[in-house]
């Protein structure tokens, strides 16, 4: 049994002064950050100035201010999602959280008012909350810690996040929930599936076969039955996004297409979409064309290391401080 396992949940106001044995979600939040005013979310952690470099976090790229983050999110896999909420499951590493800031900015740029919340309490490095000026700057709602634990490697759980799962979506708004990986992460969510309205919730489990532990489709399996009962909602529906990052070729697409077919004959459930750099779309026909009989959700990288390039005009904090 972890640590984790071991630690029972508490909810307290102010979660500095909470002690490590909370740190679990087990059947509640771990710790629940409590409510700051405007202001103080508008003043920090973007007030800071990251002196490496010389500039302050958020400044855009190359001195470029004018870019337009997300413009190249897009593809057939948005008509795809007629519900208003999406949830994404999956193993550590799947790209559960690239797929969520690029729906979030394909879904902005048809319009909708969107809402994504950042429900990674397990991987510091790679979250969505990390593509917050970019994510700001096209009109997309994060709903994440902030302040001083904006960074923080702790089992934080905003207000917010549980208000959005009840009241978070409304006529022509969409709202994304991007969940950590593996059933540890699935805690987080199920913490919250009292609130959820499961008629109006498409919950994704991600596949990319090219994972540790997700190679065959019995290991598949087992993460998928293990991420439903931590996350204490079903699964509805499976995502193609096996990949190896700049050095994928359609035909590992096509690959992770044919793992993915797997678990959907061995489970009985629907593969909604296959999710892909732009490139790759092309080969494929574009972003509105189908994959091996997919629709596509075409992607531009948002959540890199801090030492690989970012998009032309991105605004985004470094992933370290």
């Amino acid at each position: 049994m972890s640590f984790l396992q071991l630690c029972r949940p508490v909810e307290m106001s102010d979660p500095t002064q909470l002690p490590f044995a909370s740190l679990d979600f087990g059947g509640g939040p771990a710790y629940v950050q409590d409510d700051s005013t405007f202001a103080e979310r508008e003043a920090a952690p973007d007030a800071a100035a990251d002196r490496r470099g010389g500039v302050t976090r958020g400044d855009a790229l190359r001195g470029e201010d004018t870019g337009q983050p997300g413009l190249g999110s897009e593809g057939s896999a948005l008509d795809a999602l007629t519900r208003p909420v999406t949830i994404l499951v999956g193993h550590f590493g799947s790209g559960k959280t690239e797929i969520a800031v690029n729906l979030a900015f394909g879904l902005r740029n048809r319009g909708a008012e969107v809402t994504l919340v950042d429900l990674d309490v397990v991987k510091p490095y790679f979250r969505c909350r990390l593509a917050k000026e970019d994510l700001e700057a096209r009109g997309v709602r994060l709903v994440a810690p902030t302040g001083d634990r904006f960074y923080a490697d702790l089992p934080i759980l905003v207000p917010e996040a549980r208000t959005a799962a009840r009241h978070g979506h409304g006529h022509g708004s969409r709202l994304i929930f991007d969940v950590g990986g593996d059933d540890p992460g699935a805690r987080a969510l199920g913490s919250l599936s009292g609130t959820v309205d499961r008629s109006s919730t498409e919950i994704l489990f991600v596949v990319n076969a090219n994972r540790p532990f997700a190679g065959d489709l019995s290991s598949l399996r087992t993460m998928l039955r293990e991420v439903e009962a931590a996350a204490r909602l079903d699964v509805t529906g499976l995502v193609a996004n096996t990949h190896l990052l700049d050095e994928t070729t359609p035909e590992t697409v096509r690959a992770g297409i044919r793992a993915a077919r797997e678990l959907e004959t061995a489970t009985g459930l629907p593969i909604r979409f296959g999710a892909m750099q732009r490139r790759l779309a092309e080969a494929f026909g574009g972003p509105q064309a189908m994959a091996e009989q997919l629709p596509i959700l075409a992607m531009e990288r948002h959540i890199v290391a801090p030492f690989a390039a970012r998009p032309l005009g991105a605004r985004r904090r470094s992933s370290v401080v």
